[in-house]
């Protein structure tokens, strides 16, 4: 078997203030290895059903370099940095992978479920929907899935996004990481987490991967509401795309590719 894990900050354990996230602040270190921590418990869960799985891991937070590969288990291959590619956190990703994992994802931008929800730029974007639903990185990223043929089989991250992963798709595996209120967040301790991934993670392998399976949606209709004016009317000259209004530009296509392509153009880091 082999698996892709798809990893993010916003929704670990404990993470409650962009300040935690940033590498620039002397309190980073602490939640780059919660980051760790919890790939570990993910990778080990994944070795407990098969001893010759490979496993590959996309570090998809900011920089692309916050997850200490020496504390991983040998069997890990570890994707740091940017190359650029549409796939963007889920970069190197084919139809040579079995199932595909998240951990650490949190919710939507405009959701009241993390202290930091955002989707792709918290800098630039207000909201971002696709097929008029509201667009979490989960949601981008599980259409890449799709887009391989690969099933999206767990995810651990804050509850809002945990019980969207439900109502996407009723099979999933979730850990719930934290509750999340305004500006403060309710967490377990980060071993009892780190134990519950690793049980979710080896136990969902034991299932029919194939169950997790959903269609990509057959048209796209994006809209992305910038909270300036000044990057709605800049993007509004890439091909394809309509001001709707002074924040709001709209794009439509039926390949979903076009889509990713469009994102990493329009909302650069």
């Amino acid at each position: 078997m082999k698996l892709y894990l798809s990893v993010d900050m916003e929704g670990l354990t404990d993470v409650t203030s962009w300040d935690e996230v940033n590498k620039n602040n002397s309190d980073y270190r602490i939640f780059s290895e919660i980051m760790t921590n919890e790939v570990v418990a993910a990778c080990e869960g994944a070795n407990i059903f098969d001893e010759n799985i490979e496993i590959f891991v996309k570090d998809g937070h900011g920089t692309g370099r916050n997850i200490i590969h020496g504390k991983l288990p040998h069997n890990v291959v570890l994707i740091r940095g940017w190359s650029g590619h549409p796939f963007h956190m889920m970069d190197y990703l084919d139809e040579s992978f079995d199932a595909v994992l998240f951990i650490g994802y949190h919710s939507a931008a405009k959701s009241n479920t993390n202290a930091l929800s955002h989707t792709l730029n918290n800098r630039k974007v207000y909201s971002i929907t696709i097929n008029d639903e509201s667009a979490s990185e989960f949601l981008i990223n599980s259409y890449t899935s799709m887009l391989k043929g690969v099933p999206v089989v767990f995810i651990s991250g804050d509850e809002g996004i945990c019980n969207t992963a439900k109502l996407f798709n009723k099979n999933i595996r979730t850990v719930i990481t934290k509750n999340c209120i305004s500006g403060s967040t309710i967490n377990n301790h980060p071993k009892i987490n780190c134990a519950k991934i690793k049980n979710e993670v080896s136990e969902v392998l034991k299932e029919n991967i194939s169950s997790f399976k959903i269609n990509l949606p057959k048209k796209f209709n994006v809209k992305i509401e910038f909270k300036e004016h000044q990057n709605a009317f800049r993007s509004s000259f890439y091909p394809g795309i309509k001001l709707i209004s002074d924040n709001l530009i709209q794009y439509e296509t039926n390949n979903y590719f076009d889509v990713l392509t469009m994102l990493i153009f329009v909302l650069p880091d």
